[in-house]
């Protein structure tokens, strides 16, 4: 799902599952980053009661958990930390890889991010969200491979709400998309490493 599957067009980019799937009471969403959870996923959704909704991205992302690594039902992943980061970025599949390359870039300019990966947008670890956001000084910004309406933005938005002090900035695709090279086109829609980049430091100067 999203523009990362490139060239099939935007027909085949389903930008709006998330918030469809979402919206379903008694509905789990998972959104798995690597072969390693998307295995564990597939196994959870096969022994979890009601709808289960599995979201994959096409393109062959980085592997970035062993295979003994385990994973539950509303429970986010903190994937890189250090005690100085001054922005949590949330990301989940292709955006999760760039966010990754993009927490590079910045080290290598002495800016440090907390990344997480949720596993699972319904339910959200709520938790997770609120306390890793404080220690960033509340600072956030998600990053999804899919409208702004009703995804992860939407659902860390939520989490947060009743919290002073936090300031979201969502990174999504904002119109109907195209055709084209995967690369081109996170690049194109705002949601590439370089793009999180730049909002990482737009948001550690309000």
């Amino acid at each position: 799902c999203g523009v990362s599957i490139g060239e099939d067009g935007p027909s085949q980019m389903a930008l709006e599952d998330i918030a469809m799937f979402r919206s379903l009471p008694g509905c789990t969403v998972f959104y798995p980053s690597d072969a390693v959870s998307t295995e564990r996923a597939v196994e959870l959704a096969a022994n979890t009661r009601g709808i289960c909704f599995v979201r994959v991205s096409r393109p062959a992302t980085p592997i970035i958990y062993n295979n003994q690594e385990e994973f539950t039902i509303g429970k986010a992943k903190i994937v890189r930390k250090s005690d100085s980061d001054q922005v949590l970025v949330v990301a989940a599949g292709i955006t999760l890889a760039e966010t990754m390359k993009a927490a590079d870039m910045l080290a290598a300019k002495g800016i440090n991010i907390r990344v997480m990966d949720p596993f699972t947008i319904k339910p959200l670890d709520i938790t997770a969200v609120q306390d890793n956001a404080a220690a960033c000084g509340g600072r956030v910004i998600t990053v999804e491979d899919h409208y702004p309406e009703g995804g992860i933005g939407d659902a860390v938005l939520d989490a947060v709400s009743s919290y002073r002090n936090m300031i979201v900035r969502k990174l999504a695709v904002n119109a109907v998309p195209r055709s084209g090279p995967p690369a081109e086109l996170l690049e194109m829609f705002g949601i590439s490493a370089n793009n999180i980049v730049k909002a990482v430091n737009d948001v550690i100067k309000l």
